[in-house]
C-alpha cells in the first residue's frame, strides 16, 4: 500500500465496560477514528488478521493478574496480529510491504514501535496463520512442561482449542505412543480423532472426566499438557503414573469468566510418593526452550506432518463475536479475523 493511499480514518474496538460474569457485544464498540501518524522510530502497519484467546477476557476484567495491566474501558483492545507496513523510519530494516506480526491488533491500522515488530518470514512458517497460532506456548508446554518422551501416553486438557490442537500434534511428533484429549462436544472429539489423530477423547459434561480418562487409559498417564485445570487436572493428577510431567500452560476453567484463580485441590503426599512433577509454564521465563521451535514447526508444517486448525471471521466488526463465541466454545483451533 502507498502512503498516498492511507484513509483518513478506520475502525478500531474498544472495551466499552468491564464485563462481570459472560461477556457480551454490549461491552465492546467498534468507533471510527483517525488513522495514527507515526512518531520517529515508529512503523505504520495495515493489519491483515489478528487473533483472539482467552486471555484477553481475563485483561478486560479490572484486575488482570497477568504480567501485562488490564485494558482501559474506553480505550482500544490489543491482541497479536499481523500486516504489512505502510510507513517505516529511513535508513531502518523495514520497508513498506513487508509482512510484520505484532501485538495491536482490534484495529485496522497499528502505530507500533519499530523494536516492537517481528518479521513475518514465509520460508520459515509457510502460512501466516501459524505466526497467530498459540504454538509457543504449545511447544513449551509440550517439551518443557511434560517433556514429552518416545512411547509416552499424553492427555492435553482443551484439545480443540488453539493450544491444545497444536500441543497433542506436536506430542506426536515428539513420539508419543498414545495421546489422549479433552473437549466439550462430540463434533470436537470427532475432529480431534479423526483429523488430528487423537487416539481417544473425553467430554466434558459427560461422565466424570476421571472414569472417561481411566478408561481411556487405563495403564496411567506419562506426560499432561494441561490447559483448564479444575476437574481435567485433578482426574490427570489421580491417573498419573510414577515419575510422570505435568506442565500447567493455562486455566481455562476459571478464564471464560474472566476470573484469575482457579484453585484446585491435590493430595501433595501422593504426588509426594508417585514422584509427579508440576511445572507451571511462562513463555517470558521458558525463552531458553523455544531455539528449535520456528525451524522444526516450520519443516513439519511444510511435510504436512502437523497444520494450524483455526477459524476465521471476516472483518473487524467480527472481532467482539470471534471472542464471545471462543469463551463458549464454539470454534475449533486457533481463531482468526480478517480486517
Amino acid at each position: 500500500m502507498s502512503p498516498s493511499n492511507i484513509p483518513a480514518t478506520h475502525r478500531e474496538v474498544r472495551l466499552a465496560s468491564r464485563p462481570q460474569g459472560a461477556l457480551e457485544t454490549a461491552h465492546f464498540t467498534v468507533a471510527e477514528v483517525p488513522v495514527p501518524e507515526p512518531r520517529p522510530g515508529q512503523v505504520l502497519v495495515r493489519n491483515r488478521l489478528m487473533s483472539v484467546a482467552a486471555s484477553l477476557r481475563t485483561l478486560m476484567g479490572g484486575s488482570a493478574g497477568l504480567p501485562m495491566p488490564p485494558f482501559e474501558v474506553g480505550g482500544a483492545l490489543s491482541a497479536p496480529a499481523v500486516g504489512e507496513v505502510v510507513t517505516a523510519p529511513e535508513g531502518g530494516s523495514l520497508r513498506p510491504g513487508d509482512l510484520v506480526s505484532h501485538r495491536a491488533g482490534f484495529r485496522e491500522y497499528a502505530v507500533v514501535e519499530t523494536d516492537a515488530v517481528q518479521p513475518v518470514d514465509l520460508t520459515v512458517l509457510p502460512d501466516p496463520v501459524a505466526y497467530l497460532s498459540q504454538g509457543q506456548s504449545a511447544w513449551l508446554g509440550v517439551v518443557r512442561g511434560a517433556e514429552v518422551r518416545d512411547g509416552d501416553t499424553v492427555f492435553v486438557s482443551g484439545a480443540a482449542g488453539g493450544l491444545g490442537t497444536l500441543a497433542g500434534q506436536f506430542a506426536r511428533q515428539r513420539g508419543a505412543g498414545r495421546v489422549i484429549g479433552s473437549t466439550s462436544s462430540q463434533r470436537k472429539a470427532d475432529y480431534l480423532i479423526e483429523t488430528l489423530g487423537y487416539d481417544a477423547v473425553v467430554l466434558r459434561g459427560a461422565e466424570p472426566i476421571e472414569e472417561q480418562l481411566g478408561k481411556a487409559a487405563p495403564d496411567g498417564i506419562d506426560a499432561v499438557v494441561d490447559t483448564v485445570g479444575g476437574e481435567q487436572l485433578q482426574a490427570a493428577l489421580a491417573l498419573a503414573r510414577p515419575g510422570a510431567r505435568v506442565g500447567l500452560i493455562g486455566a481455562l476453567s476459571a478464564q471464560a469468566s474472566g476470573e484469575i484463580t482457579a484453585p484446585v485441590e491435590i493430595d501433595t503426599y501422593s504426588l509426594i510418593v508417585r514422584g509427579i512433577q508440576l511445572r507451571g509454564i511462562s513463555g517470558a521465563r521458558e525463552r531458553d526452550a523455544l531455539t528449535e521451535y520456528p525451524e522444526t514447526f516450520g519443516r513439519w508444517l511444510r511435510e504436512g506432518s502437523v497444520t494450524v486448525p483455526h477459524t476465521r471471521l471476516s472483518g473487524i466488526d467480527q472481532a467482539p463475536r470471534a471472542l464471545i463465541e471462543l469463551l463458549e466454545g464454539h470454534h475449533i483451533g486457533t481463531v482468526v479475523v480478517e480486517l
